[in-house]
């Protein structure tokens, strides 16, 4: 017997299906449509509350160490993610990816509107560690789903939107946000509910994927393949720390560069967001390409964009060098999902997909503090995104080196 691609329903040799198996079921765009809106919460969870903050810093101002804590509101979560989506995945291999997403979901919504009702700050410090924990099975879940309903280069052009997707819905959640804010810092907490509402049409249109060895009653777990993902978690690692460098640094950088607003470092900064989405946008197209060839180019991307940032003699090349680092990092992001994910069976990708997610996010919680070591080293920013993008440039080599043996294309074939 072989198995569907995207359910592991059996089916008898030649192809067609089993008389006693149930309908074959296949992925369209309602599940898709869930998972993208799914995927979105944890960027909804990293950048909702931050044009809250100040008001969030006055009203606990009598609080011992404010000043550190509530910044730490906004950033834990995606600590938390890094550090257990690992465990997510081990959770979503041996449970169920559409039980363990439904519970999140819900628990994502039930904990992020707590601060509605808390008084203290250290309550609301605790619930947004606890988020971190959904955010983790949440975009687990959904990528590993993503792998299991869809095959080859449909897969990773559909990983490629889920990241231009949550590039796009972190600029809507940061108009959202500031918008509600206007109303009291407690106000944009009533987002999080937006999560319970795609429970019920997520429990009627997604289904659990089927172990293929299921119907041969000899599931058990599979090792997942750690030497194969050691490439590419590490570069995933070291490519969070990327993509989350210029939407911190760049306002700095474009005010000492002389300029002249808040609305003119916000509409540099959404170009820049722009230039991300487009490398997303075109990372399915691009995805046949081999991770030797793919890999070292995007990292290339990254170093000259700094570079320019760095050496740039005004904004406009301030702003060319983001568009050139955006693009990069957005073709990257898709990239190291697609080479974990596309590599793993159906008893492994939940594992596999939550190692290289968590390396993503906790790269991303380690951005600020690598470009501060930096410039502490380098004396200031810019010199810190320079030495950045020596760095970008020297693991781009090293990529190529590592790979050298590598032909095949980034997807499998389907």
């Amino acid at each position: 017997m072989s198995d569907h691609p995207t359910t592991g329903r059996p089916s008898v040799p030649g192809g067609a299906p089993d008389p006693g198996a149930p309908p074959v079921r296949t992925a369209g765009l309602p599940q898709l449509s869930l998972l993208l809106a799914a995927s979105c919460m944890p960027v909804l969870g990293s950048v909702l509350i931050a044009p809250v903050l100040p008001q969030l810093g006055r009203h606990f101002a009598a609080t011992p160490g404010a000043g550190v804590l509530v910044p730490v509101v906004l950033t834990v979560p995606a600590l938390v993610l890094g550090l257990t989506a690992a465990f997510a995945g081990v959770l979503a291999d041996r449970v169920d990816r559409r039980r363990v997403l439904l519970a999140a979901m819900v628990g994502y919504s039930a904990i992020g509107t707590a601060p509605l009702y808390l008084d203290s700050l250290a309550a609301i410090l605790a619930s947004r560690v606890l988020l971190g924990v959904f955010e983790a099975a949440i975009i687990t879940c959904c990528t590993a789903l993503i792998g299991d309903y869809w095959t080859g280069a449909r897969r990773a052009r559909y990983l490629g939107m889920q990241a231009l997707v949550a590039a796009v819905a972190a600029t809507l959640f940061l108009l959202v946000g500031g918008a509600l804010g206007s109303m009291g810092w407690r106000a944009p907490f009533w987002v999080y509910l937006a999560a319970v509402l795609l429970v019920a049409p997520m429990a009627r249109l997604l289904w659990r994927p089927e172990h293929p060895e299921r119907a041969t009653g000899s599931e058990g777990p599979t090792a997942v393949p750690w030497r194969l993902l050691l490439v590419p978690c590490l570069v995933t690692l070291f490519g969070g720390v990327l993509f989350y460098t210029l939407p911190v640094q760049l306002p700095f950088v474009l005010t000492a560069a002389g300029a002249g607003s808040a609305q003119q470092i916000g509409g540099i900064s959404a170009v820049m967001s722009l230039g991300t989405a487009v490398g997303a946008a075109l990372f399915g197209k691009l995805a046949g390409l081999s991770p030797r060839v793919l890999v070292p180019a995007e990292l290339a991307l990254a170093a000259v964009g700094l570079g320019v940032v760095f050496a740039a003699p005004s904004v406009l090349v301030i702003t060319v060098g983001a568009v050139v680092t955006g693009f990069g990092t957005g073709l990257l992001v898709p990239t190291m999902i697609v080479w974990a994910v596309d590599r793993l069976d159906f008893g492994q990708r939940g594992r596999g997909t939550g190692l290289c997610t968590g390396a993503l996010f906790f790269g991303q919680f380690l951005s600020p503090l690598v470009v501060a070591a930096l410039g502490a080293g380098a004396g200031g920013t810019r010199p810190a995104l320079g030495a950045l993008a020596a760095v970008t440039a020297t693991v781009g080599a090293l990529v190529l080196l590592l790979l050298r043996r590598r032909t095949e294309g980034l997807t499998s074939v389907g």
